[in-house]
């Protein structure tokens, strides 16, 4: 069965977002998924997730938050 770990990050000043994804991350099952909620979109986290093997999808929500679910390839 699959889990999905809400992480609101909304309000939170540089780099914590990124530090909180990342610490995540590193305990993120195969299978699960992180949905990450943040107020602008996080380009420095794209290419962290690819060198380490993550895929994830953007979404910019109506309210112009900024989903993210991110997951292992």
């Amino acid at each position: 069965m699959s889990t999905v770990i809400h992480l609101d990050v909304c309000g939170l000043q540089p780099p914590e977002p990124l530090e909180r994804v990342l610490d995540a991350l590193s305990t993120l099952d195969v299978g699960n998924r992180i949905c990450m909620l943040i107020d602008r979109e996080p380009r420095p986290l794209y290419p962290i997730l690819e060198r380490n093997n993550f895929r994830h999808e953007t979404t910019i929500r109506d309210d112009y938050l900024v989903e993210i679910l991110i997951w292992h390839k």
